[in-house]
């Protein structure tokens, strides 16, 4: 009887585990392709799940902080959606590669397709630049349902309270890396050139390490190999 009661307690509490993790991890929220480095460019992903069972996801918005203004937003083309991208006049332009930016991104709208119900979608972004002087930046979301109704993703986490029930996405910024900020730049290069990205170091000399040991160690053995024929002839000589 008592391990009756212990296996249902068990049940309930792996259930309640599951039911609280489906319900916490379907919100709105946004991850890079790789790493968004401060400073640098990167490709976001915003991940849309549809959280009702009689209805679909039909449009997603995606609001971009005005007070950290990204000069570079270019979306992804999904088959099936129609993508609007909606910019602003800054009050002070910015400088970005030796040229002035007079207007940024303020909203990207995705309409037109559908994500059914037990499904998900990811809309790619690629952006730039990145915050300097930021940790984080916070994309406030709105995704509507053939239904009308609408749900905001807007509601920002605080230090220390419990998440949100609609917490918008928020992307965490790295360690700034390098000069050369652009996604995916600092791959290529090091594809083409034979250096690591991350520390500078020449792979290809990393890479004929191991062949300059093997070819010493070869080296060595026949030398070995060599010396044991001779001392081989010179001992059948004086048994001789």
């Amino acid at each position: 009887m008592k391990t009756s009661r212990v296996s249902f307690a068990s049940a309930l509490a792996a259930g309640s585990v599951l039911v609280l993790s489906g319900t916490a991890f379907a919100h709105v929220g946004v991850q890079p392709i790789g790493e968004a480095a401060k400073g640098g460019y990167a490709t976001l992903n915003f991940k849309v799940p549809n959280e009702r069972d009689n209805a679909s996801t039909t449009q997603l918005e995606v609001n971009f902080p005005v007070d950290q203004p990204l000069t570079s937003v270019m979306p992804q083309d999904i088959p099936g959606w129609t993508v609007n991208v909606e910019k602003t006049k800054l009050d002070k332009p910015l400088t970005v590669h030796g040229k002035q930016v007079n207007e940024v991104v303020t909203k990207v709208t995705w309409s037109g397709g559908k994500i059914g119900p037990g499904m998900f979608q990811q809309f790619p972004v690629s952006v730039g630049k990145l915050p300097e002087n930021a940790d984080q930046m916070v994309f406030k979301a709105i995704q509507t349902y053939d239904n009308n109704e609408v749900v905001r993703w807007i509601e920002e986490a605080k230090e220390g309270a419990a998440e949100p029930q609609t917490p918008a996405p928020v992307l965490k910024l790295t360690a700034a890396k390098g000069d050369d900020h652009h996604a995916g730049a600092k791959t290529d290069e090091a594809k083409n050139t034979g250096k690591d990205a991350g520390h500078g170091h020449d792979e290809s000399s990393a890479d004929h390490g191991p062949d300059t040991t093997a070819r010493a160690l070869g080296i060595a053995g026949i030398v070995v190999g060599l010396g044991g024929v001779a001392f081989g002839i010179a001992s059948r000589r004086r048994s001789a």
